[in-house]
């Protein structure tokens, strides 16, 4: 037995060391060199085979040695660096590159003029990459940047295809009007707009802030810059790009009008709050008509058309497409792109003989060529553009009042299309002031505008080397034009009017319900007219670059020649300017320099020199200068023991910047001549005649200059975490000097107006802060969280002002377009009624119901003594961003959410006079369900139903002014990377199908209308969600 067991123990003990043998054939000896994205060896990196101990460190050259199995998993990982598997397969040599985890502080930024790293800038710069851009599917680029910049905020106008850009603030306003508050916009070093570029052609959008940033920029650096750059080819085989999307668009918010039902009741109900002696018959609304609205029994005599319901239709179509090709060799690298933008409107056009809804076709087209002439000379050719065409419908009263008609007409005024007639009920109207939904445009005809706007640059960068080591010569030309053409057709149409046929025949029977219709007007012909316009502008631009590397020391300056010229100019509300057939010229020059030493200690001093005819002789130039220093702490030795932080950098700047942005008027400084008055003189005593005499134009300010902005900026930013966690925070502070305005203290007996001065004052300051979380858990998986906080509150210093009786009357000391009104108190009772309480209109006595104002002055009396600064301005103080997402496989998913608040807007006059001024307009559901009547005086929203006291009820006020805030989410997208080997099949190397949406969800107390529309106003296209998908393949 024991003999046995021996025999048994060393079979056991040899089939062991026989397994031991065939582990150890089958490990090998993995050897290589760990490096960092630069090439550069990296000493003390961690290799451990995964599941187990068994690891290694890199020696100071990076190399390392370890035994590994076909098959394991090697996991390279150090500090500051992201972690990295790679499986052994049958190689024993296998170097690898980790990428750093502060890799975006070796990123190349564009600033002005020029490109630095990340990691050297100090000023305060955001960038945003072609990759966020491109998972918003709405037209306007700009509205993409919303909630991804800190300090920048959009207010988009209106959602029509063709006309949906917004408007941009960086770091809020901080001249005397929003207008003049919008940044200066740069695409490939020129001044150009950037709204109507295809994503796919953007390579990145840089939005500069501070002084120091923008100083270079002269008299047009203070309101800041955007710079887009577009992509460019690089060296390799060609890839070829096509992407595909086509989307659903549908209003994010509409009005709800009360019915002819519920209108009736009202309209008879308010005659009765002002005269309540009048008789059912006195009514002009008879019982029976409004039974026949209640029981719907006829509806062509008693219509009941909700208008918004009936002209738009639920949702409208677009689609995008995109195709690119890029590549290039040593000498010759290109990228060329062909984009295809197509939205339909939402009209309903109800088989009408020609297309009058809105549409818009876009076409970009781009070709950048880089060519490398020698080893020292390069040159670049650029030719982009794009060609709009765009369709909408002749408007009764101008595009700007159409959706206000609309909004406008009653539901009983027709049934509208009826077996192709347009039907018009005008039994309740008052006479010749028809508010039917179809009047302002049905038959009216369309046009169509054609844009076609084409830019070609072309760029010499030639090194000089041999004349100073890091030295280059730069020169730009641009040429720049736009050309406009516009198809109107004109039309008329032919209207019915329904009658009972007994009531038109005195020989019909009495019970004969037979409608006959009455027609007026006629149908006319298309018409044709049209009109053009063009613009065109050069722009050149020549300089000096240095740039070199002295030991630990880097040094870089720029010197630099511009100057632009603009064919037939246009205002800032995009009209022509004032002299338009006088070209408008900027001429300058740019200083840059530029120093840090060991990536430790930074300094830049910049400067910028303008002129501009704009202003006389002696006012014509300016000098621009700003100056801006960093410290990175972690570099030191003092902060290399502290593990919880990577990386700190502290930056501040001091500058002086201008705006030139004047509004319409050129030549300021230049008198009008003598013309024509529009009155004349009158002679004689008996028979007086008027006689044309000459009058003076405007008189002229030679001191008239642009508006100097003095910017301070301080910030910090932080790496926590091997780099996960990013964070930063800014501070800034604007003076805004010598705004261009009006003196309000003129005396009367001046008999004139005094030209516009220089003597506006805006104090600007406020916070950005932004923390970024980005974690990848495995090579599978990888998620991130961006937040950001941006704060801007402006005051006026100084805009003289008339004297006024109260000081809380005066907008000094407010931020700029600060509301000013009533302020509510209560809805009168039977009491207030009988006391004869005070209001500002006094052609009325008070009834119940009625709106009472506060008397700021306890003077008795409410007048405009009693208005003082409500709410806040239509521009937000405070926007946030949440941008957040995570990518598992081949499956991603990213959203991002846009927030404004302490912004308010004023409603406008249709969400505020039920039946409105004229008394025949549209009621709002919410006014009819939530006025005051006696029964509900306790609970009631909104005033009493009137027709005498809506212009007390509708005054300025808190009442009427309504918390903006909002958040939104902007973009979400959902996607899915295709792979495998059946692509490759078919050259494919990505296969990408994907969902996203804009403006899905909406968060908000406003509730009547969209949240982040201009205004409150009635008069715009309505803004829009879109619900897309798509398709991206590259070959």
């Amino acid at each position: 037995m024991r003999k046995n067991l021996k025999r048994i123990s060393l079979m056991v003990s040899l089939l062991f060391l026989f397994g031991l043998s065939l582990i150890h054939a089958q490990e090998m000896q993995i050897t290589g060199q760990v490096t960092d994205t630069e090439g550069e060896p990296l000493p003390g990196v961690t290799v451990v085979k995964k599941g187990t101990t068994t690891g290694t460190i890199t020696d100071i050259d990076g190399n390392y040695s370890i035994n590994a199995n076909k098959g394991d998993d090697l996991v390279f990982s150090f500090i500051g660096m992201e972690k990295r598997e790679v499986r052994v397969a049958d190689q024993r040599i296998l170097n690898v590159e980790l990428r750093s985890t502060m890799q975006d502080l070796e990123e190349v930024t564009v600033v002005a003029y020029g490109q630095q790293k990340k990691v050297s800038i100090t000023g305060a710069i955001t960038s945003v990459q072609s990759e966020e851009l491109m998972k918003s599917p709405n037209a306007s680029v700009a509205n993409s940047l919303a909630g991804k910049v800190t300090g920048l905020s959009t207010i988009q106008f209106s959602g029509q295809p063709g006309a949906d850009d917004p408007s941009i603030y960086v770091r809020g306003v901080a001249s005397l009007s929003e207008e003049r508050s919008e940044p200066l916009m740069i695409v490939d070093g020129v001044e150009r707009s950037f709204m109507d570029l295809d994503p796919d052609e953007i390579e990145s959008i840089s939005v500069l802030k501070d002084a120091s940033a923008t100083a270079v920029y002269g008299v047009r650096g203070a309101n800041g810059v955007i710079i887009v750059t577009t992509k460019r080819g690089e060296k390799g085989e060609a890839k070829i790009s096509t992407s595909f999307s086509t989307g659903i668009q549908q209003p994010t918010r509409l009005l709800d009008f009360a019915d002819s039902y519920t209108y009736a009741q009202r309209y008879n109900e308010a005659e009765l709050n002002d005269d309540p002696t009048l008789t059912p018959d006195q009514l002009r609304f008879s019982p029976e008509a409004v039974e026949a609205f209640r029981t719907g029994s006829n509806p062509i005599i008693y219509p009941d058309t909700d208008w918004v319901d009936y002209i738009l239709k639920p949702s409208a179509m677009q689609y995008k497409g995109n195709v690119s090709i890029s590549g290039g060799s040593d000498k010759v690298k290109y990228f060329v792109s062909l984009g295809i933008l197509n939205q339909d409107g939402l009209f309903e056009t109800f088989d009408s003989q020609y297309d009058y809804n809105f549409s818009h076709q876009r076409y970009n087209y781009r070709s950048n060529l880089d060519i490398n002439v020698t080893s020292s000379t390069k040159v670049g050719v650029t030719v982009g553009g794009r060609v709009g065409i765009t369709n909408q419908p002749n408007a009764k009263d101008g595009m700007d009042q159409l959706f206000r008609l609309i909004y406008w007409s009653v539901p009983f005024s027709g049934p509208g299309i009826v077996d192709d007639k347009y039907i018009l009920n005008s039994d309740y109207y008052i006479a010749d002031n028809k508010k039917d939904g179809l009047d302002p445009f049905y038959g009216r005809g369309y046009s169509n505008i054609l844009n076609n706007t084409l830019n070609f640059d072309i760029d010499l960068e030639q090194k000089l080397d041999f004349v100073l080591q890091g030295l280059k010569f730069r020169t730009k030309i641009s040429y720049n034009t736009n050309y406009r053409h516009a198809k109107v057709r004109n039309s008329s149409v032919a209207h019915y009017e329904p009658y009972f046929r007994k009531d038109l025949d005195p020989e019909a029977d009495p019970d004969d319900g037979t409608i006959v219709y009455r027609k007026i007007g006629s149908d006319g012909n298309l018409g044709y007219n049209e009109n053009y316009g063009k613009g065109r502008n050069w722009y050149f631009e020549a300089g000096l670059n240095y740039n070199r590397k002295f030991g630990l020391h880097n040094v870089g300056a720029l010197v630099l020649y511009n100057q632009n010229k603009v064919y037939y100019p246009r205002a800032l509300n995009g009209g022509p300017a004032e002299n338009q057939e006088i070209p408008a010229g900027l001429v300058g020059l740019v200083g840059r320099v530029t120093y840090d030493y060991k990536t430790k200690y930074m300094a830049d001093f910049n400067l910028g020199y303008n002129g501009s005819e704009n202003f006389a002789e002696d006012q014509r130039f300016g000098v621009f200068p700003a100056v801006s220093v960093g410290w990175i702490p972690t570099e030191e030795p003092f902060m290399q023991g502290l593990s919880f932080i990577n990386y700190m950098k502290i930056r501040a700047s001091y500058g002086l910047v201008g705006n030139d942005k004047i509004g319409g008027d050129r030549f300021l400084y230049l008198p009008n001549s003598y013309e024509p008055s529009s009155g004349g003189y009158n002679f004689g005593t008996n028979n007086p005649s008027n006689q044309t005499a000459a009058a003076e134009g405007r008189i002229g300010n030679p001191g008239v200059t642009w508006e100097t902005a003095v910017k301070q900026n301080l910030g910090i930013d932080f790496k926590f975490i091997q780099g996960k966690l990013g964070a930063s925070l800014d501070l800034f502070k604007e003076n805004r000097e010598d705004i261009l305005t009006y003196r309000g203290t003129v005396p009367g007996f001046v008999a004139y107006d005094l030209p516009a001065v220089n003597i506006g004052e805006v104090e600007n300051q406020g916070y950005e802060a932004e923390v970024k979380w980005n974690d990848r858990r495995s090579s599978d998986f990888r998620y991130w969280l961006n937040l950001n906080v941006s704060h801007a509150r402006n005051e006026i210093i100084f805009m003289d002002e008339v004297p006024q009786n109260e000081d809380y009357l005066y907008r000094t000391g407010h931020p700029v377009n600060q509301p000013f009104g009533y302020v509510f108190d209560r809805f009168a009772s039977e009491a207030d009624a009988e006391d004869g309480a005070d209001i500002p209109d006094h052609q009325y006595n008070l009834q119940p119901g009625d709106m009472i104002y506060k008397d700021l002055n306890d003077d008795g009396v409410i007048d405009q003594d009693d208005q003082k600064a409500i709410g806040f301005p239509n521009y937000p103080e405070f926007t946030f961003g949440a941008n957040l997402g995570f990518e598992f496989k081949n499956f991603d998913f990213s959203m991002s959410w846009a927030g404004a608040s302490n912004t308010s807007r004023m409603l406008g006059e249709t969400y505020r006079i039920a039946f409105g001024n004229t008394l025949n307009r549209s009621l709002l559901q919410y006014m009819a369900d939530e006025r005051w009547t006696p029964e509900t005086a306790e609970s009631a929203t909104y005033p009493r139903m009137t027709l005498t006291g809506s212009n007390n009820n509708s005054k300025d006020s808190d009442f009427w002014l309504k918390d903006a805030s909002y958040v939104r989410l902007k973009n979400m997208e959902v996607g899915y990377n295709f792979s495998g080997s059946f692509l490759r099949r078919f050259g494919i190397s990505k296969l990408r199908a994907y969902m996203n949406g804009y403006n899905l969800l909406t968060f908000d107390n406003l509730e009547i209308t969209d949240p982040e529309s201009r205004t409150g106003s009635d008069s715009k296209y309505p803004l829009t969600k879109i619900y897309n998908l798509g398709i991206k393949v590259n070959f």
